[in-house]
């Protein structure tokens, strides 16, 4: 049960300090999950950020998801989960009791601007975290420079993106290994 409780309070902790979602998780969890506590390695991290991408949900809870999974299967799974989502149900129930006192006050928007601009600055830190993992060889930029041109001038869905990525990274693993 204690470590339930220690994987539930560990979401907890990143889900109240993270504001802008699973990508401005990132460097919270490579610092807390993979670097402090030693549950996952690395590569696994940004296998299940790539994983997520492609599920339907929240990619942070999705995330919490796969590595409270790996800690105590189903039960750390759920734990996980509902660490990551507590405290902004907590925040959000709180701001809903209280919106209109907090709606036109110039201090809330404010803070709201100085949070948006903290919450780039952590994507942009998951960016490069995932592109100096993920993208590795020149096959890697390729596959980077054609993913992201069809996924922001096409309509195609990116779930086929992810997809066709996923099959080519098998394929290419596999004649790889047959070397």
């Amino acid at each position: 049960m204690s470590k339930l409780l220690e994987i539930y309070w560990t979401f907890f902790k990143m889900g109240a300090v993270t504001f802008g979602g699973g990508y401005a998780m990132f460097p919270i969890l490579q610092r807390e999950i993979v670097e402090n506590k030693k549950w996952i390695e690395q590569e696994e991290i940004v296998d299940y950020y790539a994983i997520s991408q492609g599920l339907p949900g929240i990619i942070a809870v999705n995330v919490a998801i796969f590595i409270g999974w790996r800690q105590k299967k189903v039960l750390g799974g759920v734990a996980a989960a509902l660490g990551v989502v507590s405290p902004g149900a907590i925040i959000i129930t709180f701001i809903a009791m209280f919106l209109s006192n907090f709606q036109e006050n110039i201090w809330v928007r404010h803070a709201f601007a100085g949070v948006a601009v903290c919450v780039a600055a952590l994507i942009l830190d998951a960016v490069r975290n995932l592109w100096k993992k993920g993208v590795t060889n020149n096959l890697g930029i390729l596959l980077f420079t054609g993913m992201f041109i069809g996924i922001e001038f096409t309509n195609i869905s990116p779930v086929f993106f992810i997809v066709t990525a996923a099959i080519i990274g098998i394929m290419v693993k596999k004649a790889v290994l047959k070397k």
